[in-house]
């Protein structure tokens, strides 16, 4: 199996190039090719000696995966279905996964995943529903920005997709190196949002070394709560990670958002709104509420106009910023915690 060269860092191709016989400042030129002219393949890198491309070709790709299809939903949101093979054990699994593109005048959002599947089995997630298939590599996560129709008109992109982005954390950081630095897609951390449902050492890792903003799915402000819809409360206990975040400062660019999905008559009460105000008193944040979108054997259904409007109105006065998220796509089965893997099928295919 060839290695591929999507999703290494500079300095990763600068000891391949030496490692096979070849200038460094070849290094620059393949990082190019990768982020800025995005070729799919070593033959398209046309300023390196055809002796160069021949001796790379022997042992590399640049390691694209093309999305398999995509569905578009009535208010233009568009779901990328990618076919990916995971290792899992001492072999390799197939899988599938899925990004979505949210238009929004002159905004594209790209939701990337960042594993098959999900380890942390949210009760209210498609995605935890389906269990845990593999970690994708840095060329899996980097494929699902260049290779779909829209990706030369990006501004944003969040980490909000299948699975839980900092369970695969190293893979993730190499991914926001490419992403950030100047030989690499250079775009601001500011375009950028990684979304956890707090998993405490690796929220700290990713405040440490990159710049982008954090989203921390909550849900809850009661712990014993939390643990009943999301079992990752038992590891990481929400007060923890609100507390870490407490140290750190949001008050210039880079920005702490929390979701939180209302579930009408388990967390949606004034008792909730207090609590979720008290937990995050003294944190520059905001909350962005979102309507649970239903799914099969979950007991509860989204909260009413009506609740939803009290929640962010008490949140509000006590001076938390809460906004109502619109919901997007979810008659493609592409709106938060929908995405499966599959396609439904409805919508336009093109």
């Amino acid at each position: 199996m060839k290695q591929k060269l999507l999703g290494m860092t500079l300095e990763q191709l600068q000891q391949l190039v030496l490692q096979e016989g070849l200038p460094k400042f070849t290094a620059g030129q393949i990082a190019q090719w990768l982020y800025v002219k995005k070729v799919g393949s070593i033959d398209q890198m046309t300023n390196l000696s055809k002796a160069a491309r021949e001796k790379l070709s022997e042992k590399y790709e640049v390691g694209w995966t093309l999305p398999q299809e995509f569905i578009t939903s009535a208010d233009g949101t568009r779901k990328y279905l990618f076919p990916v093979s995971c290792p899992v054990g001492q072999g390799y699994e197939d899988s599938a996964i899925e990004a979505v593109m949210i238009p929004d005048e002159d905004r594209a959002t790209l939701c990337v995943s960042s594993q098959a599947g999900c380890k942390m089995a949210c009760k209210f997630c498609m995605t935890g529903r389906q269990g845990f298939h593999g970690q994708l590599d840095a060329a899996q996560i980097l494929s699902q920005i260049i290779t779909i129709q829209e990706s030369d008109r990006l501004t944003n992109i969040v980490f909000m997709g299948m699975g839980e982005p900092l369970d695969n954390y190293d893979t993730l950081s190499r991914v926001l190196q490419c992403l950030t630095e100047s030989w690499g897609f250079a775009w601001s951390p500011k375009r950028i949002t990684v979304s956890s449902i707090g998993v405490l050492p690796k929220v700290k890792l990713l405040l440490d070394n990159h710049k982008c903003h954090i989203a921390i799915s909550l849900h809850d402000p009661f712990p014993e709560e939390r643990l009943q819809i999301m079992p990752v409360q038992a590891a990481y206990d929400i007060r923890d990670v609100v507390a870490l975040l407490k140290q750190y400062d949001f008050t210039g660019q880079r920005r702490v958002s929390f979701e939180y999905t209302m579930f009408s008559g388990y967390n949606d009460s004034k008792r909730h709104a207090d609590a979720l105000a008290r937990m995050l008193k003294g944190l520059e944040c905001r909350v962005n509420l979102i309507r649970f979108h239903k799914i099969p054997d979950f007991p509860y259904e989204t909260s009413n106009t009506a609740a939803i409007e009290m929640f962010k109105q008490r949140l509000n006065a006590n001076g938390i910023t809460a906004t109502l998220r619109a919901s997007r796509g979810e008659d493609i089965l592409a709106a938060c915690g929908m995405l499966a893997g599959k396609n439904k099928n409805q919508g336009r295919q093109e």
